[in-house]
């Protein structure tokens, strides 16, 4: 049946909604046995490219010129560079640096989140290593001393990093405890759970594989509903000055 043009999906100026329902796959450059949901890039006006790439026994992603953050969502995947090979399963991410050849093949059927961004280097920073680490291993902090929103940071704090990826689980209940205005961006990737965001001037109902992008300065906050945690993976930039 129809659903008449009816969806939560919203796209205003300062962010971007997407859900399940509108989401469109293609084929990326190299990419083989396998489509991608291109969930947000320049095009929409952000500095960095998200999608999730579901990927066939023996799929591929295609190669980049960007750095490049993968999170596996489900099934598992190898990543082969020339000097090593690393076996990752759902929960498990890469960072890959900007110039290291590599593979990312699927074992089986598999889903992953990535996420491409143009390095911005600083004057006596060496550049990031590859990473391969799982999200399991990662200690989790509780946001500004509430027990009932915690943090795993998945990168590294340090300077030569330009961006952050982090989990962020909320027990039922749990919120921001204030309404977020900054100049970072983020792209969200709604995983378990759901609940309320606010986002600029409006509110809206989000559900696990929902993808959210908000622009610099957007107002934004969450508040967890329902009868099980909610849990989202999120992008920001940070680390460099404004202006570049």
């Amino acid at each position: 049946m129809h659903n008449l043009g009816r969806t939560r999906s919203a796209n205003q100026r300062d962010h971007l909604l997407l859900t399940p329902d509108t989401f469109v796959r293609t084929t990326l450059p190299g990419m083989r046995g396998g489509v991608a949901i291109v969930h947000v890039s320049p095009a929409a006006g952000a500095a960095f490219t998200q999608y999730t790439a579901e990927l066939d026994p023996t799929g591929t992603l295609g190669s980049t010129l960007a750095q490049r953050f993968v999170y596996v969502l489900s099934g598992a995947a190898d990543l082969t560079t020339d000097t090593s090979f690393h076996s990752l399963s759902s929960g498990d991410y890469a960072y890959v640096p900007t110039g290291l050849a590599h593979t990312v093949t699927a074992q089986g059927p598999t889903r992953l989140a990535v996420i491409e961004k143009i390095y911005q280097p600083l004057p006596e920073v060496a550049a990031p290593a590859l990473l391969v680490a799982s999200e399991a291993k990662v200690a989790s902090t509780p946001l500004m001393g509430d027990i009932g929103l915690q943090v795993r940071s998945l990168l590294p704090g340090e300077p030569a990093f330009d961006f952050a990826v982090n989990t962020m689980t909320y027990q039922p209940g749990a919120a921001l405890s204030m309404v977020e205005i900054h100049i970072m961006e983020h792209g969200l990737l709604m995983l378990e759970g759901g609940g309320i965001y606010r986002l600029g001037d409006a509110w809206y109902p989000v559900t696990a594989g929902d993808f959210i992008w908000m622009a610099p300065f957007c107002p934004q906050w969450f508040g967890a509903l329902g009868k099980q945690p909610a849990k989202y993976l999120i992008y920001k930039d940070w680390n460099r000055h404004p202006l570049g």
